[in-house]
């Protein structure tokens, strides 16, 4: 069992029905919140500071700069307001300790099957978005290319449809996300 931040460990218990604002390992939860400070802090220095410097530059209606780091102030709330969501009531899931079949939280190794010189490629199947491992591309379970892969074997072929065409795969391997 998963040994919980005290912000999640003390909060209250969930209403009938009421579904949790993510599901997310305890690492994710940790470096989305870092994130989230982060923004809140220097990300909105950073922003005001660049916000002050454009208007110093005179009229706002043909200041590039000043439109710019209006929309990167844009930008940064919105992310700001998707972490809190996030953030607010998640599940913390625990990363698999063995499996026969690829699930959430596994790094999956995959080799194209109709490139003319294939590479392995690795990605982390996740549960969210947000989700991350070092080295790794985050694909989700919802994607058409992580529902594919959930639930395959290694040495499996794994087909999907993208608005590119169908794109074919096998399983070279996988294992769960190490913390």
């Amino acid at each position: 069992m998963v040994e919980l931040p005290d912000e999640l460990a003390n909060r209250p218990t969930r209403k009938p029905g009421q579904e949790p604002t993510a599901r997310l390992t305890l690492e994710a939860y940790e470096r989305l919140k870092a994130e989230l400070n982060e923004f809140m802090t220097t990300g909105r220095e950073t922003i005001a500071l660049r916000l002050k410097v454009a208007r110093e530059h005179g009229d706002l209606r043909e200041n590039a700069e000043y439109d710019t780091a209006k929309n990167d102030q844009g930008l940064m709330e919105s992310k700001i307001r998707k972490l809190q969501h996030l953030l607010r009531d998640p599940d913390i899931v625990e990363t698999p300790a063995d499996a026969d079949a690829v699930g959430p939280g596994m790094l999956v190794t995959v080799r194209p099957l109709d490139d003319d010189d294939p590479e392995d490629e690795t990605y982390l199947l996740a549960e969210h978005a947000e989700e991350k491992a070092p080295g790794a591309r985050t694909v989700t379970i919802t994607s058409p290319f992580g529902s594919a892969l959930m639930g395959a074997a290694t040495g499996e072929e794994v087909v999907y449809e993208a608005p590119g065409g169908n794109f074919r795969y096998v399983v070279v391997g996988f294992a769960p996300l190490s913390s």
